[in-house]
């Protein structure tokens, strides 16, 4: 074998054995992982985050009033980025973040971001207008597994179905383990320069929290997510990072963070007592509350009576409209009272339940429920405006599944419109890899309460 010959090999064996180790997602000196967030004020301030390697010194993001000529970014002011070190079990990462300020409402702004002649390419964003007006935004439910190659569709088809929506809310377990860097990085594949052009609430889930090692008795928030998100800082002193409210265009927009709920006596006493103070000094006409564990479960066996306790009284007696959340990994949708919400008026929120990935559960066909949908990819686009807020869910591959609208009275209560499309079964069906691995009574239990849902719900 000749000397030409052995170093083919010798070449080939290396990358062999290189790709065995490569990590996924590695920082760069490129920028990436870019992602709007808010720190304050929407009408008057933007925040951005992204990721370089640890070599990248310098990092700075410049912004400019956007218009239609290539000549704006003459106009661009600089801005220093504030850096962050991360060791993420070993994989080393800076993060670093701006948050633009002394914007102008209502205006279209471009940025970018980068260092020396290492530039992301301009990104445009939209500020909020200073007083009420209509708006859009879009909700998931949880995202967690296979965030590549699946929920990738969910968020690609609700930007593409909703481009004019104004940002984004993601209801906890964004990613599956928290701590895995390569997870968070499927993430940010899967939306790419979405998240660099309509801004994130992101609200925390039990997959965000972990153990530190296999002696600690809690889990806690990984250590990715205030490198990742930049928020308001108006929420208990110990949870800054994961529970907080933002004001945007007449509404108040509370995150609460149900795991740390879970994990510390302190952090259920601080948020209860957090939640009704930002409930209780509420200028706002409508009031939408997003967490991960839901007040009322729809999947079969699951309950949470520690959070119902804390926070349902707080919701009605200070006329919350709107609670979205994520954990149960199947469609949920009902009123106020625990024998369903067919009744038209009421003081009490909807509640929501939605599931945005492909990890699925059974429901439980709960008495809660008015609409239900099991084994379904789904999206959420609502609209707000002055008088309502419309609700649709869609499935990802872009039907109308299910839909409400809230109409605000002068009494200041809600009438309620159900709208779910006429015609549309209910998605309840038990799917073929279910029903191999339950047996024939099971199957029984679950057939009886689908049965008994589609009566009282009045739908096939």
């Amino acid at each position: 074998m000749s000397c030409k010959n052995c170093v083919f090999y010798l070449l080939i064996a290396f990358f062999s054995i290189s790709r065995l180790f490569a990590q996924p997602f590695l920082p760069s000196g490129i920028p990436d992982r870019i992602i709007l967030t808010w720190k304050g004020d929407p009408a008057h301030s933007q925040a951005v985050t992204w990721r370089t390697d640890v070599l990248t010194t310098g990092s700075v993001a410049q912004i400019a009033v956007a218009d239609a000529t290539p000549d704006f970014p003459k106009k661009a002011i600089t801005l220093p980025a504030t850096d962050d070190f991360l060791n993420a079990e070993g994989l080393l990462a800076l993060y670093h973040s701006v948050n633009f300020t002394g914007l102008s409402p209502a205006t279209q702004y471009a940025y970018r971001v980068g260092h020396d002649s290492v530039w992301s390419e301009w990104f445009h964003f939209t500020t909020a207008a200073e007083k009420s007006a209509p708006f859009s935004f879009i909700y998931f439910g949880d995202a967690q597994n296979d965030l590549k190659s699946l929920w990738s569709r969910a968020i690609r088809e609700a930007y593409t179905h909703a481009p004019g929506a104004d940002f984004m809310i993601h209801a906890g377990d964004l990613v599956n383990r928290g701590r895995n860097d390569a997870e968070w990085g499927e993430w940010f594949y899967a939306g790419g320069w979405i998240y660099g052009m309509k801004p994130s609430l992101p609200v925390a889930g039990n997959h965000e929290y972990a153990r530190e090692n296999a002696t600690a008795k809690t889990r806690t928030l990984t250590p990715h997510w205030d490198k990742l998100f930049t928020v308001p800082e108006n929420g208990p002193e110990e949870l800054k990072s994961s529970v907080y409210y933002i004001d945007y265009q007449g509404t108040r927009f509370i995150s609460l963070d149900t795991q740390a709920f879970f994990e510390s006596t302190d952090a259920g006493k601080s948020q209860t007592a957090w939640l009704e103070s930002v409930l209780k000094n509420n200028p706002n006409r409508w009031t939408i509350v997003v967490h991960h564990h839901p007040v009322y479960s729809p999947a079969f066996g699951r309950d949470n009576p520690e959070i119902r306790d804390a926070f349902k009284p707080l919701y009605d007696k200070y006329g919350v409209d709107l609670v979205l959340q994520g954990h149960d990994h199947t469609y949920g949708r009902g009123g106020n009272e625990t024998n369903g919400a067919r009744v038209k008026a009421k003081s009490g929120p909807v509640y929501v339940v939605s599931v945005s990935g492909p990890k699925m559960y059974l429901s439980g066909f709960e008495s809660w429920m008015d609409n239900a949908a099991v084994n379904l990819q789904l999206y959420q686009v609502v609209n707000v405006s002055y008088d309502s807020i419309q609700y649709q869910a869609f499935t990802v591959t872009g039907e109308l599944y299910d839909a409400f609208t809230l109409k605000k009275e002068k009494n200041n209560t809600n009438t309620f419109f159900d709208h779910t499309p006429p015609g549309i079964p209910i998605k309840g069906d038990l799917p073929p890899r279910y029903i191999q691995n339950m047996d024939s009574v099971e199957v029984k239990e679950y057939q009886t309460r689908f049965q008994q849902f589609k009566a009282r719900t009045g739908r096939e």
